[in-house]
This record gives C-alpha cells, sequence and structure tokens, in this order.
C-alpha cells in the first residue's frame, strides 16, 4: 500500500450570488491536489494489478490490470509451457490455446476481480453507502492492444526494424492513417479530423521506436528485447470510434485496436529484405562447409587477393566461352603486381573457394569455367565499395595533410570533438 497526492478532478462549492444580492452555494467541478491511496496486489487468476482510490469526492478509483499476465497465469493452470518475453510470451507449447485464453478475457471477468477486491480492500464508499447505492462502475480509461511478432532470428531483427523505420517515414500522413484506422480524415474546414497527423521516430537508449497518431489513439512499433517485432495501439478516448466508454464495451474496442495493428503491418512496405543482404555477405565472406564436410575459405573484404578474385570475376564475365585455370592464373599475378604467375596450387585453391561460394559454375565435360550471375552482381558491387567508398573515405580521414578541405574529415573532426568534451563533462576524462 501507498500513499501520493495527485492532481484529480473534484467537486467543490463555490459562494453565488442571486438577483436579490443573497449568497447561495453552488457545486462547481475544477481539479485539486488530493491523497491517492494505491494498492498493489497479486491476484490468483490475474497476477499483479493495483487499484488506486481519492481521498475527496466523488472518490474516483483506478484500477490498473495487464492482460498478459492474466494469460500467464491461465496457461500455467491449464499445463501449458511458455517462455515469457516480458509483456507477451516467447514461444509457447499450445499457441491456439493461449490466442483462446486471451480471447476469453471477458468484461464479466474484469468486473469479477474488482468485485472480490472490494470486498477485501478498505475504500471510501461504506456498507451504509452501498446499501443506498453508491458502487463503482467500470468504464475504460485506457486499453491497449498488442501484437508481438518473435523473429526466428533475432539477430537480425534489428536491422529489419531500422529499415522498417526508414522506409515507412510517410505513415503518418492522414491518407495513410486512414487506412490504418478504416477511418475516413477530413483535412480542413468545420469539420476537419482533429489532432496532428506525423510520423515520430523516437531513440530511447539504443531501441528506436516508430509513433503513428490518430486523434487521441496512437500505434507504437518497436524492437522488443532485441527478439522480436512489437507494435501497440493505445486508445486514450474510446469515443474516437464513437464506442462508449463502459466496460461492456470492450470487444469491440478489442476489434478496433486489433485490427489497426494489422492493417500497419499491410500498409508497411519495404524496398528490399536487409535479412538478405546479410545472407548475401555472409555466403561471400564467411567459411563455406561442402557436402563432404571440408571446410572452405570465405572471400574477406579487406583482403587483396580476394579482391583481385572479384575484379577478375567482372572481366571474365564477357568471355562467351569462359575462363580457365590458366587465364585466372595470370591475371591474378598481374592484379596482384606480382612479377611471376600465380602456381597451380594456388590457382586451384581459388577457383574452389569462388565455386562453392557460389560465385562461379563449371561447364560440364570442360575445364572452364562461368561467372554466375549472383557472381557477377556481388563482384561488381563489391569492388566498387572497395574502390570508390571505402577506400577513398578511409584516404581523407587517414591523411595528416590534406590538400584541400574534405567534407566527410571536417564531419569526423566535429564527432571526435563533441565525444571529448562529453567524456570531460561527465568526468571520465579524469
Amino acid at each position: 500500500m501507498g500513499r501520493a497526492q495527485e492532481k484529480a478532478p473534484v467537486f467543490r462549492t463555490e459562494r453565488r450570488r442571486d438577483a436579490q444580492g443573497g449568497s447561495y452555494p453552488w457545486i462547481v467541478k475544477t481539479t485539486a491536489m488530493v491523497n491517492q491511496w494505491y494498492f498493489y496486489c497479486l491476484d490468483a487468476d490475474f497476477g499483479p494489478f493495483f487499484l488506486k482510490f481519492s481521498s475527496y469526492f466523488p472518490y474516483n478509483a483506478r484500477l490498473c490490470l495487464n492482460g498478459h499476465e492474466y494469460a500467464k497465469r491461465q496457461a500455467a493452470k491449464a499445463g501449458i509451457g511458455f517462455t515469457a518475453l516480458d509483456n507477451g510470451f516467447a514461444a509457447c507449447d499450445d499457441p491456439a490455446a493461449v490466442q483462446a485464453i486471451c480471447d476469453g478475457l471477458s468484461p464479466e471477468k474484469i468486473d469479477t476481480l474488482l468485485r472480490k477486491w472490494l470486498a477485501i480492500l478498505p475504500h471510501p464508499f461504506t456498507a451504509a453507502d452501498r446499501r443506498a447505492g453508491y458502487r463503482y462502475d467500470i468504464s475504460i480509461l485506457q486499453a491497449e492492444f498488442s501484437l508481438t511478432q518473435v523473429l526466428d532470428r533475432p539477430v537480425s531483427g534489428r536491422v529489419f526494424f531500422e529499415q522498417v523505420i526508414r522506409d515507412n517515414l510517410d505513415i503518418g500522413r492522414p491518407d495513410q492513417v486512414s487506412l490504418v484506422f478504416d477511418r475516413r480524415v477530413i483535412g480542413k474546414g468545420r469539420f476537419a479530423t482533429p489532432g496532428r497527423f506525423r510520423t515520430r521516430v523516437i531513440t530511447d537508449g539504443v531501441t528506436p521506436s516508430l509513433h503513428v497518431d490518430y486523434k487521441n489513439t496512437k500505434i507504437k512499433q518497436y524492437h522488443k528485447e532485441g527478439r522480436a517485432l512489437r507494435t501497440e495501439t493505445t486508445i486514450n478516448d474510446t469515443r474516437d470510434f464513437r464506442i462508449g466508454k463502459r466496460l461492456p464495451n470492450l470487444p469491440a474496442l478489442r476489434q478496433v485496436g486489433h485490427t489497426a495493428n494489422r492493417r500497419l503491418l499491410a500498409v508497411q512496405r519495404l524496398r528490399h529484405d536487409p535479412h538478405d543482404g546479410i545472407t548475401a555477405l555472409t555466403a561471400i565472406t564467411q567459411p563455406a562447409t561442402t557436402d563432404t564436410g571440408a571446410r572452405v575459405a570465405g572471400l574477406r573484404l579487406t583482403d587483396p587477393r580476394a579482391h583481385a578474385l572479384l575484379s577478375a570475376l567482372c572481366l571474365f564475365r564477357l568471355l562467351p566461352a569462359g575462363f580457365t585455370s590458366r587465364d585466372l592464373r595470370h591475371h591474378l599475378a598481374s592484379l596482384l603486381g606480382h612479377a611471376e604467375p600465380m602456381t597451380s596450387g594456388q590457382t586451384s585453391y581459388d577457383l574452389r573457394r569462388l565455386r562453392v561460394h557460389g560465385l562461379i559454375r563449371r561447364i560440364h565435360h570442360s575445364h572452364r569455367y562461368q561467372v554466375t550471375d549472383t557472381g557477377l552482381r556481388h563482384a561488381l558491387f563489391l569492388t566498387r565499395l572497395h574502390d570508390r567508398f571505402l577506400r577513398t573515405g578511409l584516404a581523407e580521414l587517414s591523411d595528416p595533410h590534406p590538400s584541400a578541405p574534405s567534407r566527410l574529415r571536417t564531419a569526423a573532426h566535429a564527432y571526435e570533438t563533441a565525444l571529448n568534451d562529453l567524456a570531460h563533462q561527465s568526468g571520465l576524462a579524469a
């Protein structure tokens, strides 16, 4: 149990005067700092929740519960194994049964929880008050509906979500918002839809989140604990959707929230899947294992020999009949600046690396090789990345006496200065 002073809506009397000049009391609605009593409870069916009572008339109360905790309690009672993910499930033995439990969280069960604990806890309405008809009823102040999609490869989830943010910065525009919430958005005039239409990208620590607003309703999307994509719709005013505030309206509100989550995912688009890029880069640069269990080294970007191999592939693609081991041996020597050709053993090793990683294929019944379409695309991109981006950028950053000013060098110097200033301000430099 705890006590805190908070601003709350209250009723007070003020003195007013009639036409004859006599005074009379008048009840007005205002706000005041009043004591609030918190009761933090643990229920066998709902898990942790809290009840808050105001100590001033009209004695407002607030019930706050977590549907995920309810689902976990019921799944444990039903003997369904699961792995918790904060407010969600990372895995479970019977997803259909857990979904049925979530769907079964009805207004009647929530009302039963309230009545059960009102009979246990002290609160402003005495037994005489309740006999006179004074009792608490439940209205929906805020409701949150979430969709948690657990990723099979969490390590690439952050990369995926950052690409989702970059490609969907226009999701907060009125035309997009109307698709997400299936509501008509009026931009101008007397009946214009209230609220700001914008997309906000917020970085809290190192976890980025995407925010979309519609009236008093908000959708938040973020990468949860590095393992799942979480989409949450929080409804702060049920009348945004012409739905009443009383608890029996919860099923209709749930339909709005879950549908908005699904629609947001349907509206969002990616120009490319970043996971494909990670897979392609790993397939080239990391060691590969053949069907016989032999380990074949990858082609590291910074290795001069690997760079020479990729450059040779760009040339060999122009040969309609393919190339031989001898062709590769001579070209590699010139690309690496060697006076003597490479040995046959070195060339066979390189041909094997290229073939196992899918960059070349052997022409049947011959000793000639062809560059694959994948090999050409990857060779062109990686050689340009090396020659035009990495080499040029690092040259600008590492040159101690540049002949001309560089925007990249200026930006790097400003960044280093900012880090040094921060270290001094925080005392780390000492």
